[in-house]
């Protein structure tokens, strides 16, 4: 999108065009670092949840290793959740990428 926006820009930079590139540009980079957070925000989440159990089981006196293969169990579980979410949000940002692609140029 950013090699669009400038090969487009050397053709019309004079012209009100331009700053129309930049702000799609801006949109664009806006909706990435959106969705990342997103994605980053909900595994801390999971990986929280997993992290609370486990304080939890240690508290109530669990083994320690028992206590620990599940932390490790959960947490993989969440990775491995996660790890599927990805095709899906990259389809939705290449879409709306796309978009905004066509409506620069």
């Amino acid at each position: 999108m950013q090699g669009l926006m400038f090969r487009c820009s050397t053709g019309c930079c004079a012209d009100s065009q331009a700053t129309a590139m930049h702000a799609s540009l801006a949109q664009a980079q806006a909706l990435v670092t959106s969705e990342l957070e997103k994605f980053q925000d909900h595994l801390a989440r999971c990986t929280a949840y997993c992290s609370d159990k486990a304080k939890d089981s240690i508290n109530v006196g669990s083994k320690e290793l028992q206590v620990k293969r599940w932390l490790e169990t959960c947490v993989t579980k969440c990775v491995d959740d996660h790890v599927n979410f990805i095709p899906a949000m990259s389809r939705k940002m290449k879409e709306s990428l796309i978009h905004w692609e066509i409506a620069v140029c």
